[in-house]
């Protein structure tokens, strides 16, 4: 068996590319332990920005059912991809321009912005089968209320961009998914690498009053906002240290 996941860089961009599209890039072992690969890689750069994307036609159709019926049923390394897509300190942006189902759900619910086609649709088709979307709770109750997801969830409907939108499971659909994520890339990038990451941790972690505001003196007299202030006071852009 091949390579199932692909990563190049680019200008500081490192894409991580599900390339497994014959089971419709469903989450095997081999994949998952690729992508941990791929997500090491991009740590290890230091890429300000990492896309997850996907070879056609699917994003992720979820568990691999024929692995998973062999008795192959330890998700340790799905749970911990979703947890590292979190954690890294690089913006994750999920570009999605196939049918995503299940398991691939909360996958690109752990990014953390989604740009998908408005032709995509999404299912939670788990009840279908006799099981439970348990693990892909974690993140897609980060980011949607679960009277939102009710329906979807009990009943393992198929449901739209728009409606994907409306819940917050998603947070951009575009007719052109590339062009949007090399723009929202750029606009990242735009930002001191230290306070995006910070930003990052705010979205998703509880934090007390003295917390941020212990947080947000420390940017200001840091270097990195230091730079950025002088740069807003030159009119030039800020020179960010890498």
């Amino acid at each position: 068996m091949g390579q199932l996941v692909d990563i190049a860089f680019v200008d500081g961009v490192a894409t991580i590319t599900l390339n497994s599209p014959a089971n419709r890039n469903a989450l095997s072992q081999q994949l998952l332990v690729d992508l941990h690969g791929a997500l090491d890689a991009a740590e290890h750069s230091r890429a300000r920005v990492v896309v997850l994307t996907h070879a056609p036609p699917v994003f992720c159709a979820g568990a691999d059912l024929k692995e998973r019926s062999t008795g192959l049923v330890d998700s340790t390394s799905f749970v911990s991809a979703i947890e590292r897509l979190g954690a890294m300190a690089a913006p994750v942006i999920a570009a999605v321009d196939g049918p995503v189902r299940a398991g691939g759900v909360g996958l690109m619910a752990a990014c953390d912005l989604v740009v998908v086609n408005p032709s995509i649709t999404f299912a939670f088709t788990e009840v279908r089968i006799g099981v439970a979307p348990a693990v892909i709770t974690g993140p897609i109750l980060q980011r949607c209320g679960w009277s939102k997801m009710a329906g979807p969830y009990l009943t393992g409907e198929v449901f739209d961009a728009v409606r994907a939108l409306d819940m917050g499971l998603i947070t951009h659909i575009a007719d052109d998914v590339t062009a949007t994520v090399a723009e929202l890339s750029r606009n990242i990038m735009l930002g001191g690498p230290i306070a995006v990451a910070a930003t990052k941790r705010l979205l998703r972690e509880v934090h007390s009053m003295a917390e941020l505001q212990a947080l947000s003196e420390s940017l200001f007299t840091s270097e990195e906002g230091l730079e950025g202030m002088t740069a807003f006071a030159e009119k030039r852009l800020p020179r960010w240290a890498q």
